[in-house]
C-alpha cells in the first residue's frame, strides 16, 4: 500500500513530499519531489539548499540501503544552471549515483530548481552496463538512462540517433525495444517547431522494430524542455526490465476517452501496466484534454482542460486496475505561466498528499495548455510472475 508524507527542511527553506509503497516482496519503492524556496536567494543557494533537503531526507525518512535509481532534476535556465549542479552531482561519492535527467523546465512554484528523485530498497546494482543506472533483483533487470543526447543534425537525426543508440545498448542486454521498453520521455526544445521531427524519427525507429498499429507502442511523454547546449534538440528518457514475460506488460487504451495515438499520425502508448507477483505499476504518458476521436477539448480553457485530462487519466488507471488512490507521483506541465495559481488550487484540493512538480513546458500541440503524467503502484498476489 500507499504512504504519502510532507516534509519540511526550514533551515534549508526546502520540503518534501514523500510516497511510500510496500507490499508483500522485499522491494519498498519511494518516489518524492522536494521544492525549495526561489523568492529571495541565488541559484547557487537554491542547490545547495535542495541537496541538502535531499541528503537530510534520506537521512531522517528513509531507512538504510535505500538507493536512488532516477533523479530528474528542473531548472529554470539549463545554459546558465547545469555546469554548477553537475559539479555539485560530481562531490557525491556514492557508489550508486543513479541515472540523472537535467532539464530546462522551470518550476512554477517560482524557484530556479526542484527534483524528482525515485528510489528503491533491496535491490543489488549492476555497475557495468550500457546504461545510466542498472540493478536487479531476482530474475529482472531494471534499465534506466537520463538525458541522452546529440549535438548534432536537427531534432529527426538526433532522435533518430538516440533510439538507434538506445536499441544497440538493449540488444548487448539481451533486450529490444517492443518486448522491454516500458517508458520514454523526449523533451524537445521548442516544441512547436521541433516536434515533428521527433515524430517523424520514432515512427521510423519503431517500423525497423515490427512496431505498428497492430502490435504496440511504448508509454511516452512527449515535451518541451531543452538542455544547456543549444545545439541539443532533444533530450531522451528511457525505462526498460530484462526477464519479463510478454503478459506482464499491458498497454492502457482507455478508448471510451482517448484515441489510439496513430489516429493523429503519432506512434506512443497511452499508459503500460507492469505485473509482478507482489505489485502492479502504472505508468500514465503524457495526458491532455483529449476525446476518443483525437480532438482537443475546451480550447482555451485551462480549468475545464484539467478536469477532462483527469477524467482521462482516471479511465487509464481504471484500464489498469487501478485508481489515483495508488499514485505515487504527478509531474504537471503548463503552456502559461499565467495558469498556474489556479492550476496549483486544484490540484492542491483534488491530490492534496500526492507528490508532484508543476513546471513550464508546452505540450506538443498549442492547444493544449495542459498535461499530466503519473505513477501508480499497487499491490497484488499474481502467482504467475516472480515478484518485483
Amino acid at each position: 500500500m500507499i504512504s504519502k508524507i510532507q516534509k519540511a527542511f526550514p533551515a534549508y527553506k526546502a520540503n518534501a513530499e514523500l510516497s511510500t509503497f510496500r507490499s508483500h516482496g522485499e522491494v519498498v519503492e519511494y518516489h518524492a519531489m522536494l521544492h525549495v524556496d526561489g523568492s529571495t536567494d541565488n541559484y547557487e543557494t537554491q542547490l545547495l539548499n535542495i541537496q541538502q533537503a535531499y541528503t537530510e531526507l534520506l537521512d531522517t525518512c528513509l531507512p538504510a540501503g535505500v538507493v536512488p535509481v532516477m533523479m530528474r532534476y528542473f531548472l529554470s535556465d539549463a545554459a546558465n544552471q547545469t555546469e554548477g549542479l553537475e559539479a555539485e552531482l560530481a562531490k557525491d561519492s556514492s557508489p550508486s549515483p543513479a541515472a540523472v535527467s537535467i532539464v530546462q523546465q522551470p518550476p512554477l512554484d517560482g524557484s530556479k530548481i526542484a527534483l524528482w528523485v525515485y528510489l528503491l530498497s533491496d535491490i543489488v546494482v549492476l555497475m557495468d552496463t550500457p546504461f545510466d543506472f542498472s540493478y536487479c533483483h531476482g530474475k529482472y533487470t531494471h534499465h534506466w538512462t537520463g538525458a541522452q543526447h546529440v549535438a548534432s543534425g536537427d531534432s529527426e537525426s538526433q532522435t533518430y540517433a538516440l533510439l538507434e543508440k538506445y536499441e544497440k545498448n538493449l540488444e548487448a542486454s539481451g533486450c529490444n525495444i517492443a518486448d522491454n521498453c516500458v517508458r520514454t520521455w523526449f523533451f524537445v526544445q521548442n516544441v512547436d517547431v521541433n516536434y515533428a521531427g521527433v515524430v517523424e524519427a520514432r515512427k521510423e525507429n519503431f517500423i525497423g522494430q515490427g512496431l505498428t498499429d497492430q502490435t504496440h507502442y511504448i508509454a511516452s511523454t512527449g515535451i518541451e524542455g531543452r538542455h544547456a547546449n543549444p545545439e541539443v534538440h532533444v533530450l531522451l528518457d528511457t525505462y526498460a526490465v530484462g526477464g519479463i514475460e510478454t503478459e506482464q506488460m499491458k498497454h492502457l487504451y482507455a478508448l471510451t476517452h482517448l484515441s489510439p495515438t496513430y489516429d493523429y499520425g503519432v506512434t506512443f502508448e497511452r499508459g503500460v501496466s507492469m505485473e509482478y507477483g507482489d505489485r502492479k505499476q502504472l505508468y500514465i504518458s503524457g495526458t491532455a484534454s483529449i476525446d476518443h476521436k483525437g480532438v482537443v477539448l475546451h480550447v482555451g480553457d485551462v480549468i475545464a482542460q484539467t478536469r477532462r485530462m483527469w477524467e482521462n487519466v482516471e479511465k487509464l488507471l481504471e484500464e489498469g486496475g487501478s485508481s489515483f488512490d495508488d499514485v505515487a507521483q504527478m509531474i504537471i506541465y503548463l503552456r502559461d505561466v499565467a495558469d498556474y495559481p489556479e492550476v496549483k488550487r486544484m490540484f492542491d484540493e483534488q491530490f492534496p498528499d500526492v507528490p508532484k512538480q508543476i513546471v513550464l513546458a508546452p505540450v506538443c500541440r498549442p492547444s493544449w495548455l495542459i498535461e499530466m503524467e503519473c505513477i501508480a503502484v499497487k499491490e497484488q498476489k499474481d502467482e504467475r510472475f516472480e515478484i518485483f
